[in-house]
């Protein structure tokens, strides 16, 4: 019953897309994705969406979000791929300053909110986000009658010294996030102070989200802190994940004004594709409804197409900042490796 809703529902977009000018094909074509290496969909979509446009879909990981980046540019005269899917609002600019995408505006952007659309001249497409947050054990709180930090700035309270790990953000992307988020509620005047203020409270720092989440954080590993740098639907994971689900997830996130960085993730078309109409075709399937609904669960991000709906495990377990720190694509290009300068001399050689 699943593959049939699955295949009509498929069949619908492609009639539309003809209908809005878009390039349906009858010939087979293969497209290749080149993608992060997190990316992950359920087999039977793509078979649907090959039986219903004759189109193969072939993916190719190649790293991570700033390595795919890195590739494509290096190889834009050649490309190594036809689409171009996980570049984040981090490398966003690096990648349009380089010219590596042709545009392309899908009929299915009317369901994407305005605030996700980073580029007016559509050469890259959003879809999906999710908010880099502050993440807490919750039963080792209560246990210590301790309320967990309600915002970036609880960190430096001497109640929470030594509770906190952290990722480098020069080697890790919520390491990154977390940084970015500091920068834009301290502002680039006092940031560095902040985290001058996170190493006197005995802040560990990490080079990546698995050694800080699996190796130090108590609700995940036999390790001693607490609080963590992750994603506001890790809470989702722990329970989608566990032998028995709880009733209500054993971590919860920071979601206060500010104390989440939103990263949005985007596909595009690589110029010097010689499959383009087919490009188009993939573009507007990972904006649709069906592969919407299937990254929560496959992904752990959240859908930017507003007519898809989200698990059960989600509405009950997770919760997004409903002011997270944002930054323009430009502004992140322009000064990420100054940043990434003076917070290592600031914490990692002081």
């Amino acid at each position: 019953m699943k593959s049939k809703l699955l295949a009509c529902v498929l069949l619908v977009w492609l009639v539309a897309t003809a209908a809005c000018g878009g390039a349906a094909t009858n010939e087979p074509a293969t497209v290749r994705l080149m993608t992060h290496d997190s990316f992950d969909v359920s087999a039977e979509l793509l078979a649907e969406f090959q039986q219903a446009t004759g189109i193969t879909v072939e993916v190719f990981k190649a790293g991570d979000g700033g390595v795919i980046v890195n590739k494509a540019i290096l190889a834009k005269d050649a490309p190594l791929a036809d689409v171009l899917f996980g570049v984040d609002n981090t490398f966003l600019s690096r990648a349009l300053e380089n010219d590596i995408f042709l545009a392309y505006e899908s009929p299915l952007l009317v369901n994407v909110p305005e605030n996700l659309r980073l580029d007016p001249q559509h050469r890259v497409t959003p879809v999906d986000f999710g908010d880099i947050c502050l993440n807490y054990d919750v039963a080792w709180f209560a246990e210590r009658s301790l309320p967990p930090p309600a915002d970036l700035a609880a960190l430096i309270d001497p109640a929470y010294r030594g509770l906190t790990v952290a990722q480098n953000p020069a080697t890790s992307t919520p390491g990154l996030g977390f940084l970015l988020a500091t920068i834009e509620t301290f502002g680039e005047d006092g940031y560095l102070d902040y985290w001058r203020a996170l190493v006197d409270n005995d802040v560990l720092v990490v080079d990546g989200w698995e050694t800080a989440y699996y190796s130090h954080f108590t609700a995940a590993s036999e390790g001693d802190r607490p609080i963590v740098v992750s994603y506001a639907s890790s809470p989702v994971a722990e329970v989608y994940f566990a032998e028995q689900p709880p009733a209500t997830a054993p971590t919860a996130a920071v979601v206060a004004d500010g104390a989440c960085f939103r990263q949005i993730e985007f596909a595009g078309i690589l110029r010097g594709t010689e499959v383009e109409d087919a490009a188009r075709q993939l573009i507007d399937f990972l904006l649709d409804r069906p592969f919407q609904q299937d990254i929560p669960l496959k992904m752990f991000v959240y859908p930017v197409n507003e007519a898809a709906e989200l698990p059960e495990v989600y509405v009950a377990h997770s919760h997004l900042s409903a002011a997270p720190a944002q930054m323009t694509p430009e502004r992140i290009s322009a000064n990420r490796e100054a940043w990434l300068q003076a917070w290592t001399e600031t914490v990692l050689r002081p």
